[in-house]
């Protein structure tokens, strides 16, 4: 195939992915997009990966995204990407959290690929329960709030959490907060995560009942009121520990944050659009029934405090549009604003219609996308007019 077959603009289809933690009503309210069976809506997903990819009707002919790359790689992902990623190297979603999910840590590339080709060689097999890399690549993402978006993202200060610490004052505790405060670094801090990781027993009974109880009594406090609402949903987790190790931030619409690989981060309740690296590496940390490998995890985890003025990603502006840049080139992201816009393929792009109806158009072919709906875009487009009555998310790759 080559780019003379391929039209401008191709309407996506896109899996939603049903886990638990997801909202019944988010996609229905945002986009008018139908629950009829009532169920749990956590992710739409809009790309090629193989455990949910999108589909483009094509002549007639209805296939999958990652078929029609494969039948036309240089037309649809242009030169460059094929020559450094060999695939559309991001995914781009809308992430729908009613309830939390997992305290998680992504590795950085070197480590999935070493990690990856160890259990490969170690025959685990790509399903099992304590398979902890699924593929090759690292999973830098991007967060960009649609509604009231709840998450912890990187450790707090040490101070900051010696002080939350010698506040509550828990016996089970004294001796690795009295630990923690001999050694403020990132060693220190690396210990003192390692063993809250690992409590167990009679000590992790009494810690987690005298965290409840001081939690239950200031629940005016963003952190203590999350303590008390994420123990709901995950009783008996030492992740319940997490808010107080963790910055905990609530982005508004239209903000947005990065996550870097090594940083330790959880999404709590929310909606807002995600992008990503294309690969489903995830070593958890607690708030899930998951398998969790200590071990892996500290050799994947920087213990390095994040300081606030690094939690929320700025953008840099273009007029009104927001470019908001990240230092990896697996994904880019922009938001576009109502409007006409003028602009050129560099590379694939996934163009998402997040208030209102989206007209593409080249020449004599358009695409209209109502709110809620993607196109893909191939390199081989090259230039076109976005025509806006929304905002307009705007994906794509760095060659």
């Amino acid at each position: 195939m080559s780019s003379r077959d391929l039209p401008s603009f191709l309407l996506m289809q896109n899996p939603i992915q049903g886990y638990d933690w997801g909202s019944h009503d988010a996609l229905t309210t945002l986009f008018g997009i139908p629950n009829p069976a009532g169920k749990p809506q956590a992710e739409l997903w809009m790309g090629a990966h193989p455990n949910g990819c999108s589909e483009v009707t094509l002549a007639g002919d209805v296939q999958k995204l990652s078929t029609l790359i494969e039948r036309a790689p240089a037309a649809v992902l242009g030169d460059a990407t094929v020559a450094r990623f060999g695939s559309l190297p991001f995914l781009f979603k809308v992430l729908c959290a009613e309830k939390a999910l997992s305290i998680q840590v992504h590795p950085s590339k070197a480590q999935a690929e070493a990690g990856f080709a160890r259990e490969e060689a170690a025959g685990i097999d790509a399903k099992a329960a304590n398979r902890n890399y699924k593929d090759p690549n690292h999973k830098p993402e991007l967060v960009f709030a649609l509604t009231p978006y709840q998450a912890m993202n990187g450790f707090r200060a040490i101070p900051a959490i010696l002080a939350l610490f010698d506040a509550m004052a828990l016996p089970a505790l004294a001796e690795l907060t009295a630990a923690l405060r001999q050694s403020q670094d990132e060693a220190g801090l690396q210990h003192f995560f390692h063993q809250m990781l690992i409590l167990d027993g009679v000590r992790k009974e009494e810690a987690l009942t005298g965290l409840l109880t001081y939690a239950a009594a200031r629940q005016d406090d963003e952190t203590f009121a999350l303590i008390t609402s994420l123990a709901a949903q995950y009783p008996g987790d030492v992740g319940l520990f997490s808010p107080l190790l963790l910055n905990v931030v609530t982005l508004q619409p239209g903000q947005a944050m990065y996550l870097d690989a090594c940083t330790p981060h959880a999404y709590v309740r929310g909606t807002g659009l995600e992008i990503m690296a294309n690969s489903d590496n995830v070593l958890r940390a607690g708030l899930t029934p998951k398998y969790i490998d200590v071990a892996e995890l500290l050799d994947c985890t920087r213990c390095l405090p994040k300081p606030d003025h690094q939690i929320l990603l700025s953008p840099r502006m273009e007029g009104a549009v927001q470019h908001f840049e990240v230092p990896v080139p697996d994904f880019t992201f922009s938001v576009y604003p109502a409007g006409e816009h003028a602009l050129t393929t560099a590379s694939a792009e996934i163009l998402f219609a997040i208030d209102g109806t989206v007209i593409l158009r080249q020449g004599e072919q358009s695409l209209r996308l109502e709110r809620g709906q993607s196109a893909f875009v191939p390199a081989a487009t090259g230039s076109y007019q976005l025509l806006a009555e929304g905002r307009v998310a705007r994906a794509g790759n760095r060659c």
